[in-house]
This record gives structure tokens, sequence and C-alpha cells, in this order.
């Protein structure tokens, strides 16, 4: 089952979450461990990685399955 995978603040830790989960996979010190657990559990389930900034804004969005609305401009 692919379930993306969110990087939020928890307290003063930072949690790695599953879509619709109530319970965090990981709590982990540092946003950047949290980062490499939640790109690594969405590699393995080819889904998306979302990381929100200290103020619970959205700051990075990465997909590692099959994207069904790739980007138009292929300079990347």
């Amino acid at each position: 089952m692919r379930k993306n995978q969110f990087v939020v603040k928890h307290g003063d830790e930072w949690a790695v979450k599953g879509a619709n989960n109530k319970r965090a996979t990981r709590v982990v010190d540092t946003q950047k461990q949290a980062m490499s657990i939640a790109r690594n559990i969405a590699i393995n389930q080819q889904s998306e990685m979302r990381v929100q900034d200290q103020h619970g804004k959205w700051r990075v969005c990465n997909s590692y399955g099959k994207d069904t609305c790739p980007p138009k401009d292929k300079n990347y």
C-alpha cells in the first residue's frame, strides 16, 4: 500500500508520519534525520514525501513513485 510520508514538528523533535496515521512512525531529534527516514520509506513505497518547516508551512514535496502529473518543463 502506498502511503505518503510527512515530516512534521513534534514538540521539540521531528516526527515521520504516514498519511492518515494517528501515531508517528518515528520521532527523532532533527529534521534532517526525519527527512532521511521519510525519504527511504517513500522510495520503498513509491509514494510522496512532504516536509513542514518549524512553523507548519509545507516547504518540500518529493514524489518517488509514478507521477500522474509530471512537470511539463523538462529542464530539471
